[in-house]
């Protein structure tokens, strides 16, 4: 599997499919496998390019501040170094505001953006909530992490679903490139220092903006506002599925993204 060397790290990537190049861009806690689910939709017309933002997967994790538009530079740089001029550009929640960086810093690459589960900044318990998920790792096993964190990402239909969340758990556990503590602790802290409120209008690239209508951690409210600000951007709100819809909703998720990608598809 690749790696390249950007702004002092290695940087892991994948790629898979032909066609117009689709980068996909994980969340908080998520490496590239996060989007598994939905990979062979989507590798059926693109050229996906999935990534381990910095601290994730196989990507280096250094012990120092991080931060959203660091991990934008680190998108960018990797785009150049394998040659790639213009892409559509897909992030999931945190995944989400690294795109927005993106398309805000290097407008020229970005032919189209999708935003799931995704905000412009936080709000009061969000934060908190956000802390608190980078604090926690210094003090409890992963195990009680991922119960601690799961029930803000699945709804109670799927936890409802036996013995699904205890396979995800189990699955975290014995994933071979689990993150690091201070990882955590550092992506927690570029959440809490993102904010693109006031810089949504400078976003003029087509834009869906989707989100499930039962999240309870990115609630629909953050996905209207970042409809509302981006000049070209459509909202959907998906009845069925929560902040995990990429795997509780998997197929209606990969349904309106191929729908609005082929939209824009030269």
């Amino acid at each position: 599997m690749p790696k390249v060397q950007v702004n002092g790290i290695d940087l892991f990537y994948d790629i898979k499919g032909m066609g117009e190049p689709l980068l996909l861009i994980a969340g908080f806690l998520c490496d590239h496998s996060y989007w598994s689910l939905i990979m062979p939709a989507l590798v059926s017309q693109y050229q996906v390019i999935r990534v381990d933002n910095r601290g994730m997967g196989r990507s280096s994790a250094p012990d120092s501040p991080y931060s959203i538009q660091q991990m934008a530079n680190d998108v960018a740089a990797l785009l150049d170094d394998i040659g790639i001029d213009k892409v559509h550009v897909a992030g999931h929640s945190m995944g989400g505001q690294i795109a927005q960086e993106l398309v805000l810093a290097k407008p020229e690459k970005v032919k189209s953006l999708i935003l799931l589960s995704s905000l412009a900044k936080g709000d009061g318990l969000f934060n908190s909530v956000i802390e608190t998920w980078g604090d926690l790792p210094r003090n409890i096993d992963l195990k009680l992490y991922e119960k601690v964190v799961l029930p803000w990402i699945f709804t109670n239909e799927f936890y409802s679903i036996p013995g699904m969340i205890e396979q995800l758990i189990e699955w975290a556990i014995n994933y071979p490139f689990p993150p690091a503590t201070h990882t955590l602790y550092h992506q927690s802290r570029a959440l809490l220092g993102s904010d693109t409120k006031d810089r949504l209008q400078n976003i003029h690239c087509p834009t869906l903006v989707l989100v499930g209508k039962q999240d309870i951690l990115t609630p629909v409210k953050f996905s209207e506002q970042l409809a509302q600000g981006i000049p070209q951007a459509e909202l959907v709100v998906i009845d069925r599925g929560g902040h995990g819809f990429l795997i509780e909703s998997s197929d209606t998720v990969v349904s309106v993204m191929l729908n609005f990608l082929n939209k824009y598809n030269a």
